[in-house]
C-alpha cells in the first residue's frame, strides 16, 4: 500500500484531480415553464443533488452493492475476504468493490487491466477510495457516484438514466423503477431493458429481494412489487428528437459564439458540452408544442392537397413549361447542397464518379406524412420526391417583452434541416404593405382617406427604372376606377392605393422605417418595395409586427433570459433592445386597420364585408380581437400570415424549397391557404385551455377616439361578433 502510495505501482490523481475530478457535465435549454427542453453534451450527464434523489433509490443502492458502506472508510475489509473464500472455492460470493473503489475507478481509471496490472489498479483504487473518503462525506461519494455512471442508450448519471428510460425526474422514481436502475450497475449492457427485458426484470427482482433482506422493504411491500411487470417510456435523448429541435439547433450556434466570448474563473472559454449550463430560454414548452401540433395537422393536410393539385401533371412538381435542362440543373444544383455531396467531394471523388453513385438506385427511407416509406431509389430520385415537400417557419412572441415563445422552422427537423425562421428569407409579398400605411397614419392621413383605385405610374426618369413601372391588382372583386379608403385598401390588399403611399413618401422613408422596426436585411430603396418583393426572414417579421401590439415601440426578439453556470450562479441576464419606432396614435391606428383585414371592410360591390383574413371568424369561428395581413407573392411561391394579439405576435410562412414549384392557382397558394391556418390551429389551441397555456384572448388597449376615427362611414363599423 505504501509503494502504491508513492506511485511505485504507477501515477496516482493529484490532490487537486481529487479535489475536482474531471466531469463532462451536459448543458441544459430549459423553458420559460421550466421544462428541460434539451441538452449539448458529449456525454449526456446532468448533476443532480442528494436531495432530489428518492431515499428508497439509495436503499436500493446500498443494499444491493454495498450494505457496510456507511461504516467503512472506503475499502470493506470483510467483502475482500469473502471475495477471496470464495475464488479458493470457486463459489459466487459476490463482489469486494465498494461504492467509492466504483467510483475511483470511474474518475481515475482510463481502461481495465489485466493478470499483475489489475492488481496494480485494485491497489490504487485502494489508495484513491482511501483519499476520497477523507475529502468528501459519504453522501457527495454516493451523488458523484450516481452523477458518473453510465447507464447506456446516451444515459449518463442518474438525471439522464431516469429521463431516457422512465422520462421522468429522479424525484418522482418508484421503488420498482429505482430498483431496475440500480440491477443495471451490476452490467448495464447486458441488463439493458430495450434489450433483454427478461433477464433485466429478474436482476430488478434481485435488487427488490436485497431490499426485503436488509428491511428496507417489508414483505408484503415485496411480494406487491416482486410480480409487476418493467413499464419503460422510452425515450432516448437526441439532438434531432424532441421539442423544438430547430430552435435547439438555432440556439447551440448562438452559444458556440457566446461560449468564444466568455470565460470562466481560470481564464478557460465556456464549454458547451462539458461545463454543465443552463440556459433560460423565454420559449415556453406549451405554446412550442400547440405551434409544432398546429404546423403538422395543417402542412399534413396542405400537402395531400399538393399531391393532387399535380397529379398526371407534365414535368410535376414543375412548371409545364419547363425545358429538361432547367429541371435537370435545379436537381444538379440540389445535388451539389447535399450532405452526401460534399462528403464524397471532401473524400476525393471526382465529379463523374459522384454524379454516376448519385443515379445508382440503393435502398433508402423516406420521410412521409404517413410515416417512413422504405424503398430502392437513386440520391437523385430522392432530391425529385423531396421536391414535391411544402415547408413552414413559425415563430410567436410577446410583443411587450420581446420573449420568443414559440419557433417552429420547418416540416421535420429529422429530414429537413435547414431552419425558415432566422436561416431562411422568401419574398414577403403584402405583409409588408401594413408599414407603408403606417407612414401615411404617422404623417395625418385617416384610415377613412378615399384614394382613386386607378393605376399608379412610376415614370422611368423621376424614379431611375429602366422602364416606367406600373403596379397591377393581383384579381378579385372589380373595383376599377372607384374611389377607396385606406381602411380598405389594407383590409383587401389593393396594390394600387399601396403604390399610391408609395409614390406620396418614397422608398428612402420606407427603407428609414423598416430599420426601426428591426429589419437588417438588405432591402433596396426602389418603388417596388411598396409590394415586399424583397426577402426577409419569419424572425425579422415578427419582431416588426409587434411594434403595432407594443404601441408603436420595437422591441428585439430574444430567445435567453439568462445563463448560469452547473452551481447555479447567474453568468449573464439577457435584456431586449428597443426603439421608438412610431407615435403610440399611428400603432393603435394600425392594430385597428389590422383588425380589418380579419374583421372585413364593408364591400361597395360585394355588399358585405371582405378581406383577405377573414376566415379567421367565419371558418375557425375566433370571436375575439384578432389583427392580421395575408401575403401571397408572384406565382404563389410564397405563403405568408402575420397575426397579432394583445400578448402574442406570430408569424407563418409556407412554400417550396425551390420557388419555381408551386401551386398554379391564387386559390390554393394564397397566404390564406398556405400560413393562415396554421396560425388558425396555434391560437385555438391556445385558447382551448388557458389554465395550461396562460395567454387569454383579451382586447386591445386602444381608446375611443381611435374607433370613432376609423368609423368612415355607417357600413365600416369594428367588428360585431353576431354577423359571423
Amino acid at each position: 500500500m505504501s509503494l502504491t502510495a508513492f506511485g511505485f505501482f504507477g501515477e496516482l490523481p493529484t490532490f487537486s484531480q481529487l479535489e475536482n475530478p474531471e466531469n463532462n457535465w451536459a448543458t441544459e435549454i430549459v423553458s420559460s415553464d421550466s421544462v428541460v427542453l434539451g441538452k449539448y453534451f458529449y456525454e449526456n450527464r446532468s448533476l443532480v443533488k442528494k436531495k432530489q434523489i428518492p431515499v428508497h433509490f439509495i436503499n436500493a443502492l446500498l443494499a444491493t452493492e454495498d450494505i457496510r458502506y456507511r461504516e467503512h472508510s472506503g475499502i470493506d475489509f470483510r467483502a475482500l475476504v469473502r471475495a477471496a473464500i470464495g475464488v479458493f472455492f470457486s463459489s459466487n460470493s459476490g463482489g469486494a468493490s465498494t461504492i467509492t473503489q466504483q467510483l475511483s475507478k470511474m474518475l481515475f481509471t482510463k481502461k481495465p487491466a489485466s493478470g499483475f496490472d489489475r492488481l496494480k489498479q485494485k491497489l490504487k483504487e485502494w489508495i484513491i477510495s482511501a483519499q476520497l473518503e477523507r475529502r468528501y462525506t459519504k453522501d457527495e461519494i454516493l451523488v458523484m457516484y450516481l452523477n458518473r455512471f453510465d447507464w447506456v442508450n446516451n444515459a449518463v448519471g442518474i438525471k439522464s438514466a431516469s429521463k431516457v428510460y422512465f422520462n421522468k425526474e429522479v424525484d418522482s422514481l418508484s421503488i420498482n423503477e429505482s430498483a431496475m436502475l440500480v440491477g443495471m450497475l451490476k452490467n448495464p449492457s447486458l441488463f439493458n431493458p430495450n434489450r433483454r427485458i427478461e433477464i433485466t426484470e429478474k436482476r430488478r427482482n434481485i435488487v427488490l429481494s436485497q431490499m426485503r433482506k436488509y428491511d428496507f422493504i417489508s414483505d408484503s411491500v415485496y411480494n406487491q412489487l416482486l410480480p409487476q411487470p418493467i413499464k419503460l417510456d422510452f425515450k432516448k435523448e437526441s439532438h434531432t428528437q424532441g421539442l423544438a429541435p430547430y430552435f435547439r439547433e438555432f440556439l447551440r450556434n448562438k452559444m458556440k459564439s457566446w461560449c468564444k466570448e466568455n470565460y470562466k474563473s481560470d481564464g478557460e472559454n465556456y464549454n458547451l458540452y462539458t461545463d454543465g449550463l443552463k440556459i433560460y430560454t423565454t420559449i415556453d414548452s406549451r405554446l412550442q408544442r400547440f405551434a409544432e401540433e398546429a404546423t403538422v395537422v395543417h402542412m399534413s393536410s396542405l400537402q395531400k392537397d399538393f399531391y393532387k393539385h399535380w397529379d398526371g401533371q407534365p414535368n410535376a412538381p414543375f412548371p409545364e413549361d419547363f425545358e429538361p435542362e432547367q429541371i435537370e440543373l435545379l436537381l444538379s444544383q440540389s445535388m451539389k447542397r447535399s450532405d452526401r455531396y460534399k462528403r464524397l467531394k471532401s473524400y476525393g471523388v471526382d465529379k463523374d464518379k459522384i454524379k454516376e453513385i448519385f443515379n445508382k438506385k440503393v435502398p433508402m427511407s423516406l420521410f412521409s406524412w404517413n410515416g417512413r416509406i422504405d424503398t430502392t431509389l437513386s440520391p437523385m430520385d430522392s432530391l425529385l420526391y423531396s421536391k414535391y415537400f411544402i415547408h413552414s417557419g413559425m415563430m410567436s412572441m410577446e410583443p411587450g417583452s420581446g420573449h420568443v415563445k414559440a419557433y417552429v422552422g420547418g416540416i421535420n427537423y429529422e429530414n429537413f434541416q435547414y431552419d425558415h425562421v432566422t436561416q431562411g428569407k422568401r419574398q414577403v409579398g403584402s405583409t409588408f404593405k401594413p408599414f407603408l400605411y403606417s407612414l401615411a397614419i404617422q404623417e395625418g392621413y385617416s384610415p377613412c382617406y378615399e384614394v382613386p383605385n386607378v393605376p399608379v405610374v412610376f415614370d422611368k426618369y423621376k424614379w431611375r427604372l429602366e422602364k416606367d413601372w406600373v403596379p397591377k391588382n393581383s384579381g378579385g372583386e372589380d373595383l376599377e376606377g372607384l374611389t377607396l379608403t385606406l381602411k380598405y385598401g389594407l383590409a383587401n390588399s389593393i396594390n394600387t392605393i399601396t403604390a399610391y403611399i408609395m409614390k406620396q413618401f418614397g422608398p428612402h422613408a420606407v427603407v428609414d422605417l423598416a430599420r426601426k422596426i428591426g429589419i437588417q436585411s438588405k432591402i433596396l430603396a426602389v418603388p417596388s418595395l411598396c409590394l415586399g418583393t424583397f426577402d426577409l426572414s419569419v424572425y425579422e417579421m415578427v419582431g416588426a409586427y409587434s411594434t403595432f401590439a407594443n404601441k408603436g415601440v420595437w422591441v428585439e426578439p430574444i430567445f435567453i433570459s439568462r445563463i448560469e453556470d452547473k452551481n447555479g450562479v447567474i453568468i449573464e441576464d439577457f435584456t431586449p433592445k428597443s426603439v421608438e419606432a412610431m407615435s403610440e396614435k399611428t400603432a393603435d391606428i394600425m392594430v385597428r386597420l389590422l383588425q380589418g383585414v380579419v374583421d372585413g371592410v364593408y364591400s361597395p360591390t360585394a355588399k358585405k364585408r371582405t378581406g383577405t383574413g377573414i376566415r379567421l371568424r367565419y371558418k375557425y369561428g375566433f370571436k375575439n380581437e384578432i389583427g392580421g395581413k395575408t401575403g401571397t407573392t408572384q406565382n404563389q411561391s410564397d405563403g405568408w400570415f402575420m397575426g397579432i394579439t394583445p400578448n402574442l405576435v406570430t408569424g407563418v410562412w409556407a412554400g417550396c424549397e425551390d420557388r419555381s414549384v408551386h401551386f398554379r392557382d391564387i386559390q390554393n397558394g394564397q397566404g390564406a391557404n398556405m400560413a393562415l391556418p396554421i396560425f388558425a390551429e396555434y391560437m385555438q389551441r391556445v385558447y382551448s385551455d388557458t389554465s395550461v397555456s396562460k395567454v387569454f384572448p383579451e382586447k386591445f388597449d386602444i381608446s375611443r377616439t381611435i374607433d370613432l376615427s376609423l368609423e368612415c362611414d355607417e357600413s365600416n363599423t369594428i367588428f360585431n361578433e353576431e354577423e359571423f
